[in-house]
């Protein structure tokens, strides 16, 4: 009997698995091993809701692949994160003022000294980015699109499936990487801040509209979805990381999301619906915890999402609307698993702020991680502080080494992802390949300049199709 729930996996992939699985095994000496263990995860897929399509060998699953504690998940205070001056929290305002007046010298002395990645055209390129990625946000919309009421016509009206299909597409054309869908329920509003960065109230309240004081922002119980989508950074500037280079393709992917959220928000109410949207940078929800429920990606050691596609290559935003769309599932696509062995961004991190923890666990490192979920927390003091003494920039460096880092237009890296996937027990060597194959190696930032690169220098061929 052939069970219908199950992804039957074709007679290509099996022999591209196969080639995969006894080339690793050589190299790992693994010869030996029984085939028993050489068997490979079931792919257990749904049918791809609403048009997300994803690689063959990422299953859909009803529980995210690391464990979450509803019972004892609290609505997280965005205000306890070490971003902006939030680290003075933890180690004090004179500390702090401290440690930014370090970095504050650090970029005028390598802008004298011309050091590569931190010259004044780096900084300029990078200033340019942050400032139109801190541009004019709204929680409500720009609203300046009429509504159907105003337009004298009937509000758009389609299925849950039909408005996750028009989304992506409009959201994608805006310019996003990947989208996904989050229902609002007892549970999953504990990913909602309680409080934005600026200080703001989060409120729930049994409202038509959705509305803003000068200490609230309330969402209409009626508001229950969550779209979450991701933007591409480029791999070639985070390659360069902890430079100015790197930090400037973080910005972009900021000002580029501000965009589309306002885009789409003007689109919802253009079909005469509400979109609420982050109101400042990081606001409104854990961006991480909604995109692993959204099903783009997983948890990974370094504490951020990594995507079968770009793997840890984006940043993550998130909107709510009162749009009923189909929401999405949890993925599992082997990447927690494999990065249980990995721990290349532990080792390649300066500050020593991640865990190389076995397995991950449910105690927190301090006020800036949210209880309630296992994790391999990090350290954010740490990590901060490096980030201003010694790096006077962002860093990034954990992403820059990760094995999940690659570019696709390889065939083996697909042949190594669905590795990953189904062979976990070649996590190891597939490990062992990447440092072998010198791909985490970090690059000589001038060299930056002299690339001709693509748009906004990413890969956007890389995309998600409708099947």
């Amino acid at each position: 009997m052939v069970d219908k729930g199950k992804k039957q996996i074709s007679r290509r992939d099996f022999l591209r698995i196969a080639g995969l699985s006894a080339s690793t095994i050589a190299a790992g000496n693994l010869a030996s091993t029984s085939n028993v263990a050489l068997m490979p995860k079931v792919m257990a897929m749904s049918k791809p809701a609403a048009g997300k399509s994803r690689p063959w060998w990422v299953r859909i699953v009803d529980e995210p692949t690391l464990e979450i504690n509803w019972e004892n998940m609290q609505r997280f205070d965005a205000r306890q994160t070490v971003r902006g001056q939030g680290l003075a929290k933890y180690i004090g305002q004179a500390e702090s003022d401290r440690i930014y007046q370090i970095s504050a010298e650090i970029e005028k002395q390598r802008i004298e000294n011309d050091v590569p990645g931190y010259t004044l055209k780096d900084q300029a390129l990078s200033a340019a980015q942050s400032t139109y990625a801190q541009g004019t946000r709204y929680f409500l919309g720009p609203q300046g699109t009429q509504t159907p009421e105003e337009r004298g016509v009937p509000k758009w009206i389609g299925t849950a499936e039909d408005a996750a299909r028009i989304l992506r597409v409009a959201m994608r054309h805006f310019g996003a990487a990947t989208v996904g869908f989050v229902e609002l329920n007892q549970r999953t509003r504990k990913l909602i801040y309680s409080h934005d960065p600026d200080g703001k109230e989060i409120v729930f309240e049994n409202v038509e509209e959705a509305y803003e004081t000068g200490d609230k922002r309330v969402i209409p119980d009626k508001a229950k979805w969550v779209i979450v989508f991701t933007v591409q950074m480029s791999s070639e500037a985070v390659k360069r990381a902890p430079t100015v280079i790197a930090e400037q393709t973080s910005s972009l992917s900021y000002s580029r999301a501000l965009d589309i959220q306002n885009k789409t928000q003007e689109f919802l109410r253009g079909l005469g619906y509400q979109c609420l949207g982050e109101a400042s940078s990081n606001a409104l929800g854990i961006s991480p915890a909604l995109a692993v429920m959204a099903g783009l990606g997983e948890l990974s050691r370094h504490n951020r999402l990594i995507t079968p596609e770009f793997g840890p290559m984006v940043r993550v935003f998130k909107m709510v609307t009162d749009l009923r769309v189909q929401p999405d599932k949890p993925i599992d696509a082997g990447i927690m698993e494999f990065c249980r062995q990995c721990k290349k961004c532990a080792e390649a991190c300066p500050a020593s702020a991640l865990s190389f923890d076995d397995d991950p666990t449910w105690d927190v490192q301090g006020g800036w991680n949210n209880p309630g979920h296992k994790a391999y927390f990090e350290d954010s003091t740490k990590c901060k502080t490096f980030m201003r003494e010694q790096a006077g920039t962002n860093c990034g460096i954990c992403f820059a080494v990760c094995p999940f880092a690659k570019k696709n237009k390889a065939w083996i890296h697909d042949w190594v992802k669905a590795g990953i996937a189904s062979f976990p027990m070649l996590d190891g060597t597939i490990r062992s390949m990447d440092d072998a194959f010198s791909y985490g190696a970090q690059k000589d930032p001038e060299t930056w300049w002299r690339l001709d690169m693509p748009e906004y220098g990413i890969d956007t061929e890389q995309t998600i199709t409708d099947e």
